[in-house]
């Protein structure tokens, strides 16, 4: 069965064109859509119906679907979505995948059945062009995740750039063998937080041994895990930054279980900043995700779609922040539960 795709690239033309020439021929150049009309003709393309009957048969509820509803990160980026539906007269329908595609596939079709009007994706798991032929028929907005190239609205901080700042607030308080425990690889947030913690070394030339990067999945077990290699590492490093607070929680734990302290054996920094991170000690340094106002940005997005009105403007950064606690040897009392400025 040929899909807009299909259209699109005979067209040579996006999926969101080939839409817009069969929902709202206005806004398309006359050139353009003859030309995607001809190739919808040549192909014998049919729209999906309920796709097509979407502005005039709303339900007046959102899908959102998470990669892991048991990761405390998303509990707040949710209550952010949530409050926000709310006052608008939406209700949310929550999909969890498990990480898994075809469970996201699965709650994707919730659209097609139409059940749902429009989505908030906190993953990406699934692959590009079924993302662009997604969101060429329904409303999609992605949140802490992201696809570069995509004409769809995004919503994620700069995590590169976050990586990089806690990597170099390790340099600034004296460390200079620094290793780091990532997520997953087919994650971008991975390869990003890698990406900018590689960029922290390189740009104060310090070396980085293939052995003090250690790749784990998101979870405590893993952090703990990682953890014991570095710590048999002959060459052991003195910080260590890890992907998220929950694994830096298991690797402060292995790091307990080895009979040494942190920060005074080894300093470990966290990410996303999780009220755990400052529940247990030492009290963990690490970066401030909005995470609320991120579930709160990406369903305002999503409403404008619905409304039919248009972004022009695709991807949001927000404002992260580095908050140092304890954890990475450079503590103030009196901050235990403040933000404060990297030095």
């Amino acid at each position: 069965m040929m899909k807009m795709r299909d259209v699109a690239k005979r067209a040579n033309v996006s999926p969101a064109t080939v839409s817009r020439v069969l929902r709202q021929p206005d806004l398309v150049s006359k050139e353009t859509k003859e030309k995607v009309m001809r190739v919808i003709n040549e192909l014998n393309y049919k729209p999906h119906m309920i796709a097509s009957q979407f502005r005039t048969r709303e339900t007046k509820t959102i899908l959102v679907v998470v990669p892991d509803i048991t990761r405390p990160f998303f509990s707040e980026v949710l209550r952010g979505i949530e409050h926000t539906a709310l006052q608008n007269g939406y209700q949310v329908i929550l999909g969890d995948t498990e990480n898994q595609v075809e469970r996201e596939r699965e709650y994707i079709e919730l659209l097609y059945r139409k059940q749902a009007d429009g989505a908030v994706l906190l993953t990406a798991r699934m692959d590009r062009d079924s993302l662009e032929e997604l969101s060429s028929q329904f409303p999609i907005v992605l949140a802490c995740e992201y696809m570069d190239g995509l004409d769809i609205p995004t919503v994620s901080i700069d995590n590169i750039s976050s990586a990089r700042k806690i990597t170099e607030h390790l340099i600034n308080v004296g460390h200079r063998k620094i290793a780091h425990i990532c997520g997953p690889m087919d994650i971008i947030l991975s390869r990003d937080r890698l990406r900018g913690y590689k960029q922290a070394m390189m740009g104060h030339d310090l070396p980085i041994d293939p052995s003090w990067v250690q790749e784990g999945d998101d979870g405590l077990d893993s952090g703990y895990n990682q953890m014991v290699k570095l710590l048999a590492l002959e060459d052991r490093p003195t910080a260590v930054f890890v992907f998220n607070d929950e694994m830096a929680l298991g690797s402060i734990k292995a790091v307990k279980d080895h009979g040494l302290r942190v920060p005074e054996d080894i300093a470990i920094v966290g990410f996303d900043n999780l009220r755990m991170a400052s529940l247990f000690t030492p009290y963990m340094t690490t970066i401030d995700q909005p995470k609320y106002e991120i579930g709160q940005k990406a369903t305002d997005l999503l409403l404008t779609l619905l409304k039919g009105g248009s972004i022009d403007r695709k991807k949001f950064v927000m404002k992260d922040e580095l908050i140092i606690r304890e954890s990475c040897g450079f503590y103030q009392k009196e901050q235990l539960f403040g933000a404060t400025e990297g030095v």
